[in-house]
C-alpha cells in the first residue's frame, strides 16, 4: 500500500480525514496526521511517504512551504493541496509545485477520494514503468551474455553489426582484444564434499568475487559459457599480470584453482571465434601442461607408434617391482610410463592410455591368482574418477597411490603365516597339474584336515580349491596350446584330463571357444 501522510491544523478537518476516508479500500494506508509543519516533516525525513495531503494555510509554515521542503527530501513526492481560500495566488503557486490535486474546505469526501484515486493511478503508472525498467536492465546482461556466446562461438560476420556494439557497449574497447577463458578446476569433485546449498553459496560467492576484480580493472564484457568456465574480452589496456593476481586471489580464498586459456589478438568482432578457439584450445592443454595457470596455445607433436614401443617394456617392469615390494622401482617405472603418455597430445587418449594400464595391472594380478578390485576395495565403477582428474599429473598421483597400495597389501600376504601356506600350496599344484589332484590329498601332504585347509584357501584366494585347479589347469592349456605343437588330446593329458569331451567343454566355458578355435586364433 502507499502512505500518505495528513497535515492540517485545524483538528476536526484533521480527524475527518483520517476516520472517513476508506483508505484500505483504495490501496492506502495513513502514515501519520500531524496538526503542523514541522511535525510533518519530522515524519517525512523518517520514513517514505508517497502522498501528502496538506492544508495550504497553517500558523509557522504554511503548506506551500511544506510540499517545498518534503519535495527536497523526497523528490517523487505527490501533493494533494486542502484550502478553504479560493484564492488564485494559492493555487497558482500550488501548480507551480506540481501539486496533484487541490481540493476546497469544506471538503466533499468524494472530492478528495478522486483526487487520492488520480494520484495512485499516477503512481501505480510510475511503478509499473520503474519494474519494466528494472526487468529490462536485468535482460540486458542476458541478452549481452547471449550475443557475445553468438560471436564466440560462431565466425558469422553478420553478428558484429555497428547497432549491437553500441547497444552492449562494445564499441568502447581498447583494440585489439585477447580473450581470455577462464575454467574452475576438479569442478566435479572439488565440491562433492559441500551439500548443495554450501555449493551454491560458494559458487555465488566466487562469481561476485570475479565480477567485483573484473569490474576494478575495467573488464566489462564477460560471458558465461558454462558453469565451469567463463570468458573474458580484455581489451589492450589490461596487463596480463591482473590474470595472475586474479588466480592467486581465486587460490587463497576458494577450495579450489583456476586455469586461463589465452587466444590470439583479435583486430575486430569478427576476429574473436578465431581468438576464442584458441583460447579454448589452450584451455585443452590443461591435461598436460598443469592447472592453475595461464597456458597460451601451443602447438604440440603427437607421439607415434615409434615413440611408444618402450610402453609395455617400462610396464613390465613395473609390475614386476610392484609385485616384489620394491617402491623404488615401481615408482621410477610408472613416472617413465608417464612421460610417454605426455606424448600422447590429448586428454581422450590420455585416460583411453589409464585405462589400458589398470587392464595391464588387472591382468598382471590375475596372474598371480589375485583381484585387482578386491584388493583396493574397489567397484568397476569407481574407475569413473579417471574421467574426473583434469590433468595428467592428477591420473599419475592416483595410480601410483594405487601401486603401492596393491605392492604394499601383496607383500602383507606374503608375510602371514597363511599366505605362506597357501603360496606352498599353489607351487605344489602347479607341480602336478597332469595328475589328478583333490583337496584330501593336498591337505594330508600339508597336515591339515579337508575342510580347514579349504577355508583357509579360500581366505587367502577368494575362491574354492577346484576352481583355483580348473583355472590353472585352462592357464597352462592356453599357453601349451599357444606355444606348441602337441596334439589337442596331448594338450588335455598334460593338464590332468584324461577324457577329451570333458576338456574340451571345460575349456569353452572358460574361454568361451573350443581348443581348436583358439589355437586357430591364437
Amino acid at each position: 500500500m502507499y502512505k500518505v501522510l495528513l497535515a492540517d491544523d485545524e483538528i476536526l478537518d484533521l480527524e475527518g480525514m483520517r476516520t472517513f476516508i476508506p483508505w484500505p479500500e483504495l490501496g492506502l494506508t495513513v502514515a501519520g496526521a500531524v496538526n503542523n509543519g514541522f511535525a510533518a516533516c519530522e515524519v517525512i525525513e523518517s520514513e517514505k511517504i508517497d502522498i501528502l495531503v496538506t492544508d495550504i494555510r497553517m500558523p509557522n509554515m504554511s503548506g506551500l512551504e511544506l510540499a517545498k521542503r518534503a519535495q527536497a527530501v523526497q523528490s517523487d513526492l505527490r501533493v494533494i493541496f486542502v484550502s478553504g481560500h479560493q484564492d488564485f495566488q494559492y493555487a497558482k503557486q500550488a501548480m507551480t509545485l506540481n501539486a496533484n490535486g487541490y481540493v476546497l474546505k469544506p471538503m466533499d469526501d468524494k472530492e478528495l477520494i478522486a483526487a487520492l484515486m488520480g494520484v495512485k493511478r499516477e503512481l501505480d503508472q510510475g511503478k509499473r514503468r520503474q519494474e519494466e525498467k528494472e526487468a529490462f536492465r536485468q535482460l540486458v546482461p542476458i541478452a549481452k551474455n547471449e550475443y557475445l556466446l553468438q560471436l564466440l562461438e560462431s565466425p558469422a560476420e553478420e553478428l558484429s553489426s555497428p547497432a549491437l556494439k553500441r547497444a552492449y557497449s562494445l564499441d568502447r574497447l581498447n583494440w585489439p582484444i585477447r580473450v581470455v577463458v577462464l575454467e574452475i578446476d576438479d569442478y566435479t569433485w572439488k565440491l562433492n564434499p559441500y551439500s548443495e546449498f554450501e555449493r551454491k553459496a560458494l559458487l555465488n560467492r566466487f562469481y561476485a568475487m570475479l565480477s567485483a576484480r573484473l569490474t576494478e580493472h575495467g573488464i566489462h564484457d564477460v560471458c558465461r559459457l558454462s558453469k565451469q568456465r567463463t570468458a573474458l574480452l580484455l581489451g589492450s589496456d589490461v596487463p596480463l599480470d591482473v590474470m595472475g593476481a586474479l588466480m592467486d586471489r581465486v587460490r587463497e580464498t576458494f577450495p579450489f584453482t583456476v586455469t586461463l586459456g589465452l587466444g590470439n589478438a583479435a583486430h575486430g568482432l569478427s576476429e574473436i571465434h578465431a581468438a576464442h578457439s584458441g583460447a579454448v584450445a589452450a584451455l585443452e592443454q590443461k591435461m598436460l601442461r598443469g592447472k592453475g595457470r595461464l597456458l597460451v596455445y601451443e602447438e604440440s607433436r603427437h607421439a607415434d607408434l615409434e615413440d611408444l614401443k618402450g610402453l609395455d617394456g617400462h610396464l613390465a617392469t613395473m609390475l614386476q617391482a610392484m609385485a616384489r615390494y620394491d617402491l623404488v622401482r615401481a615408482h621410477d617405472e610408472l613416472s617413465s610410463v608417464f612421460r610417454l603418455a605426455a606424448q600422447l597430445g590429448s586428454k581422450i587418449t590420455i585416460r583411453h592410455f589409464s585405462m589400458y594400464v589398470i587392464l595391464k595391472l588387472n591382468e598382471h594380478l590375475r596372474g598371480m591368482r589375485e583381484d585387482l578390485f578386491r584388493l583396493l576395495g574397489l567397484e568397476l565403477k569407481n574407475l569413473d574418477i579417471l574421467l574426473q582428474f583434469e590433468t595428467i599429473d592428477d591420473i599419475h598421483s592416483w595410480l601410483r597411490r594405487k601401486v603401492f597400495e596393491l605392492s604394499e597389501t601383496l607383500q602383507a600376504k606374503k608375510q602371514s603365516k597363511n599366505g605362506r601356506l597357501v603360496e606352498s600350496v599353489v607351487a605344489h599344484v602347479r607341480e602336478r597339474l597332469q595328475e589328478n589332484i583333490t583337496l584330501r590329498e593336498v591337505a594330508e601332504r600339508f597336515s591339515f584336515s579337508p575342510n580347514h585347509l579349504g577355508l583357509l584357501f579360500k581366505e587367502e584366494t577368494a575362491r574354492n580349491f577346484s576352481e583355483f585347479v580348473i583355472d590353472l589347469r585352462m592357464e597352462k592349456a592356453q599357453r601349451l596350446l599357444r606355444e606348441t605343437k602337441l596334439k589337442i588330446y596331448e594338450v588335455a593329458d598334460r593338464v590332468g584330463y584324461r577324457y577329451l569331451p570333458y576338456f574340451s567343454r571345460q575349456f569353452k566355458e572358460t574361454t568361451g571357444m573350443t581348443p581348436m578355435a583358439y589355437r586357430r586364433k591364437h
